[in-house]
Formats: structure tokens, sequence, C-alpha cells
């Protein structure tokens, strides 16, 4: 059953295109208002979504962009995109700033993880989130119980710099410091 919030994304019209963020293997690209409102009324797989897409924590994503509809601008949530197949293959996306620091959450689905995907679209939400006016930090968390979640964010350049009962806490400011074997994002005209 969809909510006012699904229904009112049906009937976003579509403003400025947001520019896609391209890596060497990847595309990250602004999600459609009907996508989101099929994730979260549950209908069925679309045929460019990779057999595990949505996992669960694409249905948090887009339950999120439902509530909060201006989260489909240049600085909000995306799909990732396998370039190779084009296939979705998981979610990353920006939180509204505070206090000069945006933060970062990803996700990408079983299937496709193990192949650096996620690393490579950290590095890139996160070099992009510090061209955004007023931003001078990104941030992002972990849960402790996912290593491999803290070494993505090492690998995107951020530092730990807390942790409490259940999160890890990880930042860095502009510039982010060099990658190592991947290439910076660069923003394509969206299609």
């Amino acid at each position: 059953m969809a909510d006012s919030g699904v229904d009112s994304l049906r009937h976003v019209p579509q403003e400025t295109p947001v520019s896609d963020l391209t890596t060497d293997r990847l595309v990250l690209r602004s999600w459609p208002a009907d996508e989101v409102a099929a994730v979260v009324a549950g209908e069925s797989r679309l045929p460019h979504w990779a057999e595990d897409f949505p996992a669960e924590g694409d249905r948090v994503i887009a339950g999120f962009i439902a509530e909060h509809p201006g989260t489909l601008g240049p600085y909000g949530q995306r799909q990732i995109i396998e370039r190779a197949t084009g296939l979705v293959v998981g979610a990353v996306g920006l939180f509204p700033p505070a206090d000069g620091t945006i933060e970062f959450g990803y996700g990408i689905v079983p299937s496709r993880r193990g192949r650096g995907y996620a690393s490579e679209a950290a590095r890139a939400i996160a070099a992009f989130a510090l061209t955004a006016p007023g931003v001078h930090t990104v941030g992002a968390k972990a849960e402790l119980s996912n290593p491999a979640s803290a070494r993505v964010l090492e690998k995107t350049g951020l530092t730990r710099v807390r942790a409490d009962a259940e999160m890890a806490h990880f930042q860095a400011t502009a510039p982010l410091p060099e990658p190592s074997p991947q290439s910076p994002p660069s923003p394509q005209p969206a299609p």
C-alpha cells in the first residue's frame, strides 16, 4: 500500500537534470522518482535492476527519499549502476549537511560485493560532497560489527575519529587524499 509520500513522488515534476557521477566502472545517478515509488510500494523488480536489487538498505533509502523528496537533488541520493551491464547494483547518497559537514551512506547488493564497487562509489560521492556549497567535511558511519565497511571508508580517505557502542565515525576534510588505484569521478550530463 502506497502512502502519501510515495504518491507525491509519482507526480514530482522533472526539474533540471542532476548530472551523473561516472567512475571507471560505475555511474552514480539520481534515483528516478518512479523507481523510488516502485521500491517503496514493493512492486516487481525492474529489468535494469540486478537480481538482488533492491536490498534491505535500498528499501530504507527509498523510504527516506519518499519522505524527503528534496533528496533527489544533486547533493542527494543516487543509484549505483554497473557500467558493464547497465544494472542497478546499489545505492549511495548524501544526507543534508549540518555545520559544514555532510554525511553519506552506501550499499552494494550481495551479488556485486567483493569487487571494490563500494569503495569506488564511496570515493566518488565523498569527493563530490566536498564541492557542495558551505561543506568542508565529509563523514560516514560504519557498524562495529561490519569491519568491511570500515575498510571501505578508510580506502575512501576518511579517518576514524571516534566510536560509540555500535558505530565507528569517520571523517575527511577537503581535499580528500589521492586514491590508490581508482580515478576521481567525472560529472556527466544526465541522459
